[in-house]
Parts: C-alpha cells; sequence; structure tokens
C-alpha cells in the first residue's frame, strides 16, 4: 500500500505481501534515537552483485516435485470463484481470484524457503506456509463477505489447509 490504494490490476505486481507489525516500545525508542540524530549508520553490503545472481540462478535450478507443482496448481484455482476446483466457500466469498502470476509466485517462494531452511526440495508445508503472503493481496472477497465480517486470511489459511490434507491423506 501506498498514499492510496492500489488498482487491482496493480496489486499482483508484488512477488508477496508482508505485513509488519508495529515495533514494540524498546524497538520504537532505537528507531526514534537512531533516525533523528547527526550520526548516519553505516552502510554493509550484504551480497556482491555476481553473488545475488548466482543465488538467483541457483534457486530457479532448485527441482520441485511434481506433486508440489500439482498442489501449487491445485492451490491457486482453488481461490477462483468460477473454477470448478473452487470450493463452495471460496464460490460463495471471493468476487475474484489470483492469476497465472500467482502460481509463478509460489513456485519460486516455496523454493526460497526451502533453500533457507537448508532442504534442496520444496515440500506441501512449504506451499502451506506461502500461500496466505503470496495470494492474499491477488484475490479480494466480494461484497457479502465482507459484510458478514469474513476475513480473506482465515479463508486463505482454511481452505490451503484443507486441499494438502486431502493431498496429505491421498
Amino acid at each position: 500500500e501506498g498514499t492510496y490504494p492500489l488498482p487491482e490490476a496493480q496489486l499482483d505486481r508484488f512477488l508477496v505481501q508482508i505485513d509488519v507489525a508495529y515495533p514494540d516500545r524498546a524497538t520504537e525508542r532505537d528507531i526514534l534515537i537512531a533516525t533523528t540524530g547527526v550520526e548516519d549508520g553505516a552502510v554493509r553490503p550484504v551480497f556482491a552483485t555476481e553473488d545475488l545472481l548466482a543465488a538467483q540462478n541457483l534457486l530457479r535450478r532448485m527441482p520441485v516435485g511434481d506433486s508440489v507443482v500439482e498442489l501449487i496448481l491445485d492451490l491457486v484455482r482453488a481461490f477462483r470463484p468460477d473454477e470448478p476446483e473452487a470450493t463452495p466457500a471460496v464460490r460463495e466469498s471471493v468476487a475474484w481470484g489470483p492469476g497465472p502470476r500467482a502460481a509463478q509466485a509460489l513456485m519460486l517462494t516455496v523454493r526460497a524457503r526451502a533453500l533457507l531452511d537448508g532442504r534442496l526440495a520444496p515440500s506441501a508445508e512449504d506451499v502451506l506456509a506461502m500461500a496466505r503472503p503470496v495470494l492474499s493481496h491477488r484475490m479480494a472477497l466480494n461484497f457479502a463477505a465482507r459484510a458478514r465480517g469474513e476475513s480473506l486470511q482465515e479463508l486463505i489459511d482454511a481452505t490451503a489447509g484443507q486441499l494438502i490434507g486431502k493431498k496429505a491423506a491421498a
């Protein structure tokens, strides 16, 4: 979000939505002191350009099992209210669902999560963990669902959990 709400067509440009809560009092005090004085903090690079490009290349080359690929597709399609795969809750509550870029974002973020966790391939648990940050800004509740006080995040968590539970049981 910026100074005004972004149009729906613009929301899909972002890979994930990361919600940042307000800091606790001590952290906010540190921020206040560090940012209102005359000293500038020292900036130190975390990655050289070639290291970042190598990490991106490694991430894109990471293998993803067919079951995870199918789960990503099932999940994204389950949130499109006009698709046969949509759950009754999605059909009843979602105005518009995620497009193909959501599947691309899930593919990249589940790989990144696995890599950061020291694993060489993503799992269903990675898909479940990344569902909310990838999908929550790529879909919207309809007026009736908003009037009922429904939460998009709760719908994502419940639907993704059900889908992954069904896949695990099969």
